[in-house]
């Protein structure tokens, strides 16, 4: 057997002996009670020499104190109260207890080489150890190389800015590593917290980036805040022009993901179709609209020439929009598009990534700042009711692809367990619909008669998410919406039923329809124009489509069925070895 060593620099050596202590310790043995009068020669005192001193703890010595926890961010030094806040998130953060918002541990500084492998020797190629080494003291002075790579690490550490634990499991693990802890902060207050800011009369100039996902607009527009801003501006304009201060806040929708749609729609149908549903949703005062791809870049620049030249020198730019609607990840495309400043905002497909207000500084030019505010939550959104499991087959993560369906009356369209659209009346023989949705849901397309059966048999199964018959009873009540529906041309989509946080259904037609929509009790179901006119030039067949969550409940179902065949078969045999034997004809005669 061959014995390795490792070859420690001098440098390395002085930090592993810097907790070994040579100083002596005396040490006295008591002595009893009876013995009290007796000589101290009588307990002769012994000299320790102790390697390592350990620091005594006690649990119930230390005492965590735990300051009230705020989602006032760094808005201001006042609002962070002297604690340090996260600039991933904008929590305030605290080392104190790991079961509180806002945990963080420092990391510990490595040297510029602690990724490089490691150089092994056999143990008889190493010289003789020193007398100095064996005493504990190193003589060996550190070269300026090792002085100059020791200063490395600190200057590697202010580059990368600290963040809080669940910062850092979302970005290199893509999770909350403890999500009922997010449990304990308290609800995001947009009206005390930003809307009162937007509010004022006096001040920096503002301006408000609506900030909306192109593939869920209906879902994720913040109607609540364009309503809002849309009232301040006449109120603040009405002021200004009688002469009195008004601060008139300048109102920016910027549409995101719109590499998500497809690239047959032309920019001028969708920045139509953008403007339509944001006046009709309360946005009367825009400034202008902007439609982006913040992953792609496309429109970052435009966008910034915009923002710049509406904030000023010392204006404030608020970005705000629902939760995962990627405002942090606009932020940071606009500070790499910004002479290459970078923000440590994170990003992570997870609702409600951002728990606090966020100031980046020194991205606009002048003293103008920028905030990230967390994701106003949309309890009409689905996702907000759903598992992060469940939120994975729902999220669209790359180019919609549309499914249509030839469909006639009686017939139903099931998107996994969450929506089902029934034609109900129809003024010719058929209508096309086709699904624009995440291509990891599961469809379904049967007659309206069977809805029940596929409730009670399929749903959690087949049709996910929900995930599991559990889940299926915490969604909720399951309620109908009825929509009269009319068009003119067969070969295009007329009409959208849309689901916030799902997709949405496109119809097309030549007459009229009377269409009822099915879901969970709360979840908002809008009909507007279709935003995409186009339809799949193959259609989808009855029954459930392709995909691995069929398959695998498939598969599942069938296990289930043989082993329950398989278990009856036993259980005859059972009951036929146990009961007693029948009697034959002669048996009974001689018996008789």
């Amino acid at each position: 057997m061959i014995v390795v060593r490792r070859t420690f620099s001098p440098l390395k050596l002085r930090k592993l002996l810097q907790p070994v202590s040579f100083s002596t310790h005396t040490y006295t043995k008591p002595v009893s009670n009876s013995f009290s009068s007796a000589s101290p020669t009588q307990n002769p005192p012994k000299t320790l020499y102790p390697l390592f001193f350990f620091r005594p703890f006690s649990s119930e010595s230390v005492k965590i104190q735990v300051k009230p926890i705020s989602r006032d961010g760094n808005y201001d030094d006042s609002s962070s109260q002297g604690l340090p806040v996260c600039p991933g998130c904008g929590v305030q953060m605290q080392d104190s207890d790991p079961k509180q918002p806002g945990f963080f541990v420092v990391p510990t500084p490595k040297t510029p080489n602690y990724k490089l492998r490691i150089h092994k020797n056999p143990v008889f190629d190493e010289p003789e150890i020193s007398d100095s080494l064996k005493k504990g003291l190193l003589n060996e002075t550190v070269e300026p190389q090792d002085v100059e790579n020791l200063e490395n690490p600190d200057q590697k550490l202010a580059e990368k800015p600290l963040v809080c634990a669940r910062c850092h499991n979302l970005r290199h693990y893509g999770k909350v590593k403890d999500p009922s802890v997010e449990n304990l902060l308290p609800d995001f207050d947009f009206d005390h917290t930003v809307g009162r800011r937007l509010m004022s009369i006096s001040g920096a100039r503002t301006v408000v980036l609506m900030v909306v996902d192109a593939s869920d607009f209906d879902g994720s527009f913040p109607r609540k805040v364009a309503k809002l801003v849309s009232k301040t501006i006449d109120e603040n304009s009405r002021s200004w022009k009688e002469g009195k201060s008004g601060n008139v806040p300048r109102m920016v929708l910027v549409v995101t993901k719109i590499d998500l749609l497809p690239s047959s729609l032309s920019p001028t149908r969708l920045e139509h179709f953008v403007r339509t549903r944001a006046r009709e949703s309360g946005a009367s005062k825009l400034t202008s609209v902007h439609l982006v791809s913040a992953v792609r870049n496309w429109g970052v620049k435009n966008l910034v020439d915009d923002v710049v030249e509406l904030v000023g020198s010392r204006g404030h730019v608020w970005a705000i929009g629902a939760q995962n609607a990627g405002k942090s990840t606009l932020i940071n495309a606009i500070g790499k598009c910004i002479g290459g400043k970078v923000s440590h905002l994170t990003e992570a497909p997870v609702p409600g990534t951002t728990l606090g207000i966020v100031r980046v500084e020194g991205m606009l030019p002048g003293n103008a700042k920028l905030f990230d505010t967390p994701g106003l939550l949309h309890p009409h959104q689905i996702t907000t009711r759903l598992t992060r499991e469940e939120q994975k087959l729902v999220c669209i993560s790359k180019e919609l692809k549309p499914r249509t369906y030839r469909i006639k009356v009686g017939h139903s369209i099931h998107i996994g367990g969450l929506v089902r659209l029934d034609i109900e009346e129809l003024s010719t023989d058929s209508l096309y619909v086709t699904v624009w949705a995440s291509p990891l849901l599961p469809l379904h397309m049967g007659r309206t008669e069977s809805a029940s059966t596929m409730l009670e048999e399929h749903f959690g199964r087949q049709l996910q998410p929900p995930i599991g018959e559990e889940q299926v009873e915490k969604l909720g009540k399951w309620v109908r919406k009825e929509f009269q529906v009319s068009g003119n041309c067969w070969d295009t989509s007329c009409v959208d039923i849309a689901a916030a946080g799902l997709g949405w259904f496109a119809i097309g037609l030549r007459g009229e329809a009377l269409l009822r929509v099915w879901t969970y009790d709360g979840v908002d179901i809008v009909s507007r124009n279709a935003l995409l006119p186009q339809r799949s030039h193959n259609f989808e067949v009855a029954g459930f489509t392709v995909s691995k969550i069929v398959s695998t409940a498939d598969r599942a179902s069938n296990k289930k069925r043989k082993d329950e065949k398989k278990r009856k078969a036993s259980d005859s045999i059972a009951v036929a070895a146990d009961a007693p034997p029948a009697l034959t004809v002669d048996a009974a005669a001689s018996s008789c």
